[in-house]
């Protein structure tokens, strides 16, 4: 379960890393965030491919190792679960922002 939560952290998601800072361009086009949500969006769909292929397995009984099954299978669910929790706050903080009056 520890190794699921690795694989795709919040602070991944959220671009806390050690680069180097970007200059005022590139945060004004936006650049570094959409390339941390491409890269979020597809860590989340491999891993959702990975676990439908592994509950095929499972289903055929072609599965090799059910405890490797059952792992690909949760992180499939765990990472869907925190991509719609980005989601819910993000619309929410959204809405927050349309209702603030200039």
């Amino acid at each position: 379960m520890a190794q699921a939560l690795q694989s795709i952290s919040p602070l991944s998601i959220a671009g806390v890393n050690n680069k180097t800072p970007q200059t005022s361009d590139e945060n004004r086009q936006g650049g570094d965030f959409l390339s941390i949500l491409k890269a979020s969006l597809g860590e989340v769909n491999d891993m959702q491919i990975k676990g439908d292929e592994a509950l095929r397995d499972i289903a055929t009984g072609q599965v090799k190792d059910l405890h490797q099954a059952a792992i690909a299978i949760d992180k499939a669910e765990i990472s869907m679960k925190l991509m719609l929790e980005i989601r819910n706050k993000a619309l929410s903080a959204y809405k927050e922002i349309l209702r603030t009056q200039i």
